[in-house]
This record gives C-alpha cells, structure tokens and sequence, in this order.
C-alpha cells in the first residue's frame, strides 16, 4: 500500500504562501494562506498574533490581485485580532484608494502615522488623500471625515522594541515573517553608506555609488537604496540587476513609483514590451498623472 501523505502544517502552509507570493502567483498564494487560516484555527492554538500575520499576507495577496473588497475584509480581521497593525493599515488604506473611499483611505494611512511617522508610503498616501478630499469637498474636507482612532503610547513602544526605521519602511505590499531586523547602530550605518553611494551618484561616478548601497543594503534593507541602485544599474546598461532591485523595491513597497518606472525602463532596454507596459499601467493607476510614465508608455506602444 502506498504510503499516506503527511498534511501539511499550518507554518508549512504559510510558508508555501509566501513563496507564491514572491513568485508572483497571487492566487495560489490566497489558497495556501487559506488553508494555513483553516488549519491554525482548527488546532485550538488562540494566537492571535499568526492569525493577524496570516490574514494580512492574504490581504497583500488579494490587493495584488485587485480584489480590494476582500483586501479590506482581511484586513479588517486582522486589525480586530492585533489592533493598529501598521501594515494591515496600509493595505487596506491602498484598498480603500483603489475603490475610492478616500476619507476611509485617509484615516488609515493617517493612523499608520501616528504608529510610525517614518513610513513613507503612509506620507504619500496622506497627502495624496489630502488633495484629492479638498477637490472633492473644499475648506471643510476635514469635517466631513470619519473619527481618526488615537494609537495608545504602548503599541508604539512595543513597536519601537520590535523594530527600526528600516524595518518599518517594508509596506504594504510585503507579506510578513518574522526575522531579525537591524539594530539601531546599523541602520544608520546604512544610512551613512546610502548617502555616500548618493554623493558619487551626483557626480556620476555610479560603479562606486553601487559599491556603496551593496554596503548599505548588507546592514539594512530599505526601499529608496534599491530603487537608487537600479538608477545606477540603469546607467550602466545592466538591466537584469535594474529588473532584480525594482523586485526587491516592490516586495518592501508595491505602490512604489520609482521601481515601477525603472524596471519599465529596463523591459523597453530588453525589448520586452509586454512585461513593460504592464509597470507602466500599475504605475499610471496609482499616478495617472505621471508625465513620464504616459510619454514612455506611448513609446513603447509604437515598437513592434
């Protein structure tokens, strides 16, 4: 007789969700995080804290996927088991964008602020918000907002303990592990390293810019240092190392603008038009404005 196959456990569950994820396959990983849910609440074990993780890399997986309705339920269980958890509040903020609720989406990205005023992606939704609310309601926009919910002082000291400046720049487009981050000392080494590379940056010099954010990324993992290797790989013609960093700038920030044009730039270098107006379209849907990204999409469009 054959031999019965061992189930799976939740955490392998979860695990096989997150490789999907990071390859892509946005519903495979909905089902695999699915079942680690189903599993994990059938063990009897109350932890709270997995389910709130696995409910919001679910979320990531359905905003990849445009399926905001069910990004903001997900999210929403997952606020209700760990409340404020910033990147629960991301995501579905950026939900609430995409569907245009956007005095929702304000509150989100605002509480998200107030847990961590060092999350960019929360900045740049706040004020995107922010114009978008006084076209549509003038002077009196704040007034017409729903209560924006005070963050008690102990989430943000438990926050503090449990990571960095450079941790908390991973938004909300990553799904969550639970690893090592980087301690204070090497974040701002990495920061120090980050402004040299940008220095030689300026002047031109980008072999040794690179040098410097290699540098800067082996103490400390941090959105803007890929986006500004990939500048560098860029100049240098090197446009498989462009497409590897805009990845890695996407993981840690899905809506980032930056990786989105850069990798565009470098399937066009590639002649790979397809996977190039694909950026240039997710990058046009959070920035329809970008003057940039329409000039180089109507490019594209013309090669054969």
């Amino acid at each position: 007789m054959p031999r019965k196959r061992r189930s799976q456990s939740w955490t392998e569950l979860k695990q096989a969700g997150n490789e999907r994820f990071r390859a892509g396959q946005y519903g495979e990983a909905v089902t695999l995080y699915s079942q680690s849910i189903e599993r994990l609440e059938k063990s009897g074990q109350n932890n709270k804290e997995d389910l709130a993780i696995l409910y919001s890399n679910r979320a990531a997986s359905y905003l990849k996927d445009g399926n905001c309705n069910e990004c903001i339920k997900d999210c929403s269980v997952s606020l209700d088991l760990v409340p404020f958890g910033f990147k629960a509040l991301l995501r579905r903020a950026a939900a609430y964008e995409a569907m245009e609720r956007y005095r929702q989406a304000y509150v989100d990205y605002k509480t998200a602020l107030q847990i961590d005023c060092n999350i960019p992606s929360a900045h740049d939704g706040v004020n995107r918000m922010t114009k978008v609310l006084i076209d549509i309601d003038g002077p009196s926009w704040r007034e017409k907002l729903p209560p924006i919910p005070t963050v008690p002082m102990s989430v943000k000291e438990s926050l503090a303990q449990s990571t960095s400046l450079a941790s908390t720049s991973q938004q909300n487009g990553m799904i969550e592990n639970k690893k090592k981050v980087p301690g204070p000392e090497a974040v701002k080494k990495a920061k120090a390293l980050k402004e040299e590379g940008n220095a030689f940056v300026k002047k031109g010099e980008y072999k040794k810019a690179v040098e410097k954010y290699t540098q800067s990324l082996s103490q400390a993992t941090e959105v803007t240092t890929y986006t500004n290797r990939a500048l560098c790989y860029l100049s240098l013609k090197m446009y498989k190392e462009v497409i590897s960093d805009c990845d890695e700038a996407l993981k840690l920030d899905s809506a980032n603008i930056k990786a989105f044009y850069r990798r565009a730039q470098a399937y066009k270098e590639l002649k790979n038009k397809k996977l190039c107006v694909e950026d240039l379209n997710s990058l046009l849907k959070i920035e329809p404005n970008n003057t940039a990204a329409q000039k180089l999409l109507l490019e594209v469009q013309k090669m054969k």
